[in-house]
């Protein structure tokens, strides 16, 4: 361990307390809900696309599926959002995607986030979702049967710019963490 990580930690450590006291303003229960998380995420009933992404992203930090976020799970949250390593995020975004929790991606699954995507990020390419979904299977799933293991979204995302811009999910979700929870602070 380089002197850089054990840095980190000591940052991190010492935020902890900052964290809490932040998190307890926000969720005087102790736990964030989903209707909380929206709501601090400034997420508008009337936008379908970005109501499903950020419960998308709320069941992904949810990790033990009681359908509220502990401060535990805050903290993991935002560690990964704001510190995370790039292989940490594809694992995330790969868990995203994967919509039935089987370990593989299929083409709906794929299909359904580009879209959100698209239409939260007001995409400016020429390409459909599935034209995007075509591209993205020709690109990653290397042996054709149809699906991305965690292996080939990992190895694909790495080896393509274009790719990795899309499959990493960087949705400006640090933005939403630093702008939002530091106001409701």
């Amino acid at each position: 361990m380089g002197q850089s990580e054990s840095g980190e930690q000591e940052v991190a450590t010492s935020q902890i307390q900052e964290l809490y006291t932040t998190f307890m303003q926000v969720c005087p229960s102790g736990t964030l809900h989903l209707h909380e998380f929206r709501r601090i995420f400034g997420v508008q009933s009337t936008s379908e696309e970005e109501s499903l992404y950020i419960e998308t992203i709320f069941r992904s930090f949810d990790t033990n599926r009681d359908n509220a976020i502990d401060f535990m799970e805050y903290v993991a949250a935002l560690n990964l959002v704001l510190r995370g390593k790039l292989e940490d995020r594809l694992r995330w975004s790969f868990k995203v995607y994967d919509r039935d929790g089987n370990g593989r991606l299929d083409r709906n699954e794929v299909k359904h986030i580009i879209r959100i995507i698209y239409k939260i990020k007001k995409s400016e390419t020429d390409m459909t979702p599935a034209q995007v979904c075509d591209r993205i299977f020709e690109l990653v799933d290397k042996n054709k049967d149809g699906q991305i293991s965690l292996s080939e979204f990992m190895e694909g995302a790495q080896k393509d710019e274009w790719l990795m811009d899309l499959l990493k999910l960087d949705v400006n979700a640090s933005g939403w963490f630093i702008k939002n929870w530091k106001k409701k602070s």
